[in-house]
């Protein structure tokens, strides 16, 4: 028998240390939550976690530039709807103009009306912005762009255009500034009043087109939001079942771990506790 070398207790010592760190990286676990702490618990899969975190990460950006995108499109199109109305009440008084029952003091009270509806008109085009860029006026001077790039997506070709060469005014509007000059130019006859009724169908269409193509743009964003809502679900359940820990699981075997260490504090002591008969051979 031999005592300087306590082989027993040297075994029983490494195991209990191997359980000992089993038993706190387990603890680790459950108090964050995560099963991958550090590169060591999974090299492999912390990088594809991470990788997944990005994607995610990215789409998340990429959504509320959507949501930005159909903001800055519902104000030009509320505003071009309200050239709309204007349009309209223009067309309604051209009529009142061209008819032989209104007199000429009549016709000249009318033209006012056009003109300060035209010049309402104008204001709408040059005040609606987002953020500063200028959303009915794309072809006039002082325009940032004719088209608006939007970022859509992770990779750079991810992307929604938006034809912003809208210029929803009297100089963009076919026949608009005619109109305005001849309205507000005093007496005007009812052939007058009755050849800009065609100019005034012109310009409603041009702006319900401008109208249409901003609409479709954003069915096409709103569509593009939705789809990578649902992406940003998949990749983060997908991340979860690498990253995240599973407290029924750990919970187990935390608890196994916690019995193998008091075990092994018992065994410890009883290989110490062998030496101790040596000392019946030396009595």
């Amino acid at each position: 028998m031999r005592i300087n070398t306590n082989i027993a207790a040297l075994t029983a010592q490494e195991a209990n240390t191997n359980t000992n760190n089993n038993l706190r990286n387990s603890l680790e676990r459950l108090s964050s939550g995560l099963k991958i702490n550090k590169a060591s618990d999974d090299a492999s899969g912390l990088a594809i976690a991470d990788k997944l975190r990005t994607q995610a990460s990215s789409i998340k950006q990429a959504i509320s530039n959507g949501n930005s995108a159909v903001s800055l499109i519902q104000i030009a199109d509320k505003a071009m709807g309200e050239q709309s109305n204007i349009l309209d009440m223009v067309k309604q008084k051209l009529i009142q103009a061209a008819t032989a029952t209104t007199s000429a003091e009549g016709r000249s009270a009318i033209g006012k009306d056009i003109n300060k509806l035209l010049t309402q008109l104008n204001g709408i085009a040059s005040q609606t912005n987002y953020n500063g860029i200028s959303l009915l006026q794309g072809a006039s001077a002082g325009a940032t762009s004719e088209t608006l790039t939007f970022q859509m997506g992770e990779k750079a070709s991810n992307t929604a255009e938006l034809n912003a060469s809208v210029q929803s005014n009297t100089s963009g509007l076919t026949g608009m500034n005619t109109l305005k000059a001849a309205a507000s130019g005093g007496t005007w006859s009812t052939a007058e009043a009755r050849a800009f009724m065609d100019d005034v169908d012109t310009a409603l269409n041009q702006l319900n087109e401008w109208r249409s193509d901003f609409g479709s743009t954003q069915n096409q964003i709103e569509s593009g939001i939705r789809n990578m809502m649902t992406q940003v679900t998949n990749i983060k359940a997908a991340e979860s079942v690498i990253r995240d820990v599973d407290y029924a699981e750990e919970s187990a075997n935390f608890n196994k771990q916690n019995i193998v260490s008091q075990a092994g504090t018992y065994a410890m002591s009883q290989a110490n506790q062998v030496q101790q008969n040596v000392l019946r051979l030396l009595q």
